[in-house]
């Protein structure tokens, strides 16, 4: 059998060509390497916290979405000549649905009016996650915060183009 010579690391000079430069990693190579993977680490993590908030967003919207499909039913319930549909600058009332405060702003607005009566009236409601979850979904001006429903309701009234 053959015998297998060691080295030391001081022995370079000595070694065999072909094992020359075969010393392992050094530390700055070592330490590179744990910074590309903490940084990698990182944004692995950031996607999922990203991932998360954005659930929970569309869960909020998701349950607006039916508190103001809810409350359009309602209007679309009412006869037209009902108070409940006379022009408003805005009625805001608070709804609780899964636990989770909303607040709905129902607008209504006369937008077609013949001989003094109403005939075509146009409904928005616009209903806004309150309290816990993420401060995105609160904003009444984010684009990702609330949800708006518009809608119109015509009377039986003939208009001006019978």
């Amino acid at each position: 059998m053959s015998e297998m010579k060691h080295y030391s690391p001081d022995d370079r000079q000595h070694r065999p060509e072909s094992h020359r430069g075969e010393l392992g990693f050094t530390l700055m190579e070592t330490t590179v390497a744990l910074l590309i993977l903490m940084v990698v680490g990182l944004g692995a993590a950031s996607l999922f916290f990203y991932a998360a908030t954005n659930t929970s967003t569309a869960s909020d919207r998701q349950l607006a979405m039916a508190v103001a499909q809810q409350r359009v039913e309602e209007m679309r319930a009412v006869l037209f000549t009902d108070a409940a549909l006379n022009a408003t600058a805005g009625t805001v009332t608070n709804v609780t649905s899964a636990g989770r405060p909303y607040l709905v702003n129902t607008v209504i607005t006369d937008s077609t009016v013949v001989a003094g009566q109403p005939t075509l009236k146009t409904i928005t409601v616009r209903v806004t996650p309150q309290g816990a979850g993420p401060s995105l979904a609160r904003n009444v001006a984010s684009l990702f915060g609330s949800v708006t429903i518009t809608t119109e309701r015509s009377s039986l009234l003939l208009g001006p183009n019978r």
